[in-house]
């Protein structure tokens, strides 16, 4: 059986009703425009709250909080993912979530916009080609770190203003440790298993890497 979004409840016990909403409203959502637009693996889409939801949130709990109007990039977004749980989770955050693939941001923007997440900007662009400067840069899995970090790394504002340094926060699972060495970049790998109990997470984690 697959977790309802109580799940998303256990986990965060403090979240307005507005949020629980939010949450609520994403298990019509993405099912809907899934039919109409492939974002999430047909395999995926009864996983919704437990491999995308949560997974995202998972930076959250490693964060803890965002400074108001902190700036999050979340590059390779496709279904809005982990960029639209966290733009729920920190509404006082702005969000630019950014895609190659136009299809897939034009659900972002549907569904941001049925949550009414006033914090949220999508557009259809490549990381590389942004003028724009984040305090953090998210994603999930989109690519080998080695090819991420050269899209990102000069996206990423100087002045901090949150409890740890601006960087990079990527959710990968596996063996990194290659990986993060042929990167050559110091990162920290913080174990999604430490936040959340269900078996999926066991090799999952929040990779953060200071810029």
């Amino acid at each position: 059986m697959n977790p309802t979004v109580d799940i998303i409840y256990n986990y965060f016990p403090k979240l307005t009703e507005k949020q629980k909403e939010q949450f609520a409203k994403l298990e019509e959502l993405y099912p809907l425009w899934n039919d109409q637009i492939n974002v999430i693996s047909r395999k995926d889409i009864e996983s919704l709250y437990l491999k995308h939801v949560l997974h995202s949130l998972a930076i959250g709990k490693f964060v803890g909080e965002f400074t108001a109007k902190t700036r999050i990039l979340d590059v390779g977004t496709g279904g809005g993912f982990p960029g639209i749980p966290l733009a729920i989770l920190f509404p006082e955050v702005q969000f630019h979530l950014v895609d190659s693939i136009g299809k897939k941001i034009k659900v972002v923007r549907e569904i941001a916009e049925a949550l009414g997440l006033t914090n949220v900007e999508a557009d259809h662009i490549r990381a590389e080609q942004l003028d724009y400067k984040y305090d953090f840069v998210v994603s999930r899995a989109v690519t080998r770190l080695g090819d991420f970090i050269p899209w990102v790394q000069n996206k990423i504002e100087r002045k901090d203003k949150n409890g740890i340094p601006n960087g990079i926060l990527y959710l990968k699972g596996g063996d990194l440790k290659e990986e993060i060495k042929e990167a050559r970049v110091k990162a920290e790998l913080h174990p999604i298993s430490h936040y959340f109990k269900e078996d999926f997470f066991d090799t999952k984690y929040v990779m953060y890497i200071a810029m």
